[in-house]
């Protein structure tokens, strides 16, 4: 085990020396990298920031529940035990008839209302649910609707799918490009690991007369293609945070004209570690690729 760790420190010291000795290359190479990522972090990084703009501007969704015109106190006391009972609901309270008809008076529709004798609006219950899957949405109202005195139940979900199916199109949208630029990656790679070993080659060839078997030639390597990789997603890092820093301000007083709070929030480092981890296993596969493709008649 011990021989096995130091076997791969040296491999990633001779690799790191690499990068390190040819500035400009490294430099070239991180940036292409660097760049392609940035693509779909970036897009991911707004995505959030969309959907968690969205649901502020757009308030919690409710459920109405309208009682039919002659439910009594025991019926409105039995709808009152359901919700109660109910775990998928964040809260609810009741909208009595003679409230409903002030709040109507109230919105500028008095004279509308001055020729009609009874109250025609019924009691309600307005609910809001926990979450925003229009899955919950429709089951409650589906339910409720069965309960006795209930004459009609109203959902307000329309703009919950309307998101819902915007943001499910958006992701499938980032989930290719990341797959087309993934690919590009690892092509990226290819191509450097191949031109290292033509400038190896005969470094290659005295090792292997000296009896150093594949593992040990093909490790540096593997190592070298990891470090371009993780500096890769370190500078596409670096660009989505430089990107939400220069938005920041802009978006904010945007946000202020139509009188709402907008503050752009970057990458968390589970999602930073993450970049440079999935860039790291990119630039290890594009160089397990090259190494089997060019050393393999070595």
């Amino acid at each position: 085990m011990r021989n096995w760790i130091y076997l791969h420190f040296r491999a990633f010291v001779h690799a790191l020396k690499r990068l390190v000795g040819q500035p400009f290359g490294t430099l070239l190479s991180a940036l292409v990298m660097g760049i392609a990522l940035t693509l779909p972090a970036g897009g991911y990084v707004l995505l959030d920031n969309v959907s968690a703009l969205a649901r502020g501007v757009s308030g919690t969704p409710e459920i109405s529940i309208f009682l039919d015109n002659d439910a009594d106190s025991a019926r409105i006391d039995a709808i009152k035990q359901h919700l109660e009972n109910e775990p998928r609901l964040a809260g609810f309270r009741f909208v009595s008839r003679d409230e409903a008809l002030k709040q109507l008076q109230n919105s500028g529709l008095a004279d509308v209302l001055n020729g009609i004798d009874a109250n025609p609006l019924p009691d309600a219950f307005i609910v809001t649910l926990r979450g925003e899957n229009p899955e919950l949405f429709e089951a409650l109202s589906a339910k409720m609707k069965s309960w006795p005195g209930v004459a009609h139940v109203q959902l307000d979900s329309a703009w919950v799918k309307r998101l819902a199916a915007l943001l499910g199109l958006a992701r499938v949208v980032m989930l290719g490009l990341s797959a087309l630029l993934g690919v590009a990656l690892v092509i990226v790679t290819f191509n450097t690991i191949r031109l290292q070993i033509l400038t190896q080659k005969n470094e290659i060839e005295v090792s292997r007369l000296l009896g150093a078997t594949n593992r040990f030639i093909r490790r540096p390597f593997y190592w070298f293609g990891a470090l371009q990789g993780a500096l890769g997603g370190l500078v596409a890092l670096g660009a989505v945070w430089g990107g939400i820093t220069g938005l920041a301000a802009p978006v904010a007083k945007v946000g202020e004209t139509y009188g709402v709070m907008i503050a752009l929030a970057g990458p968390r480092w589970q999602e930073s570690l993450a970049l440079i981890g999935l860039a790291a296993a990119l630039g290890w596969l594009g160089t397990a690729i090259s190494v089997r493709r060019h050393l393999a008649g070595w």
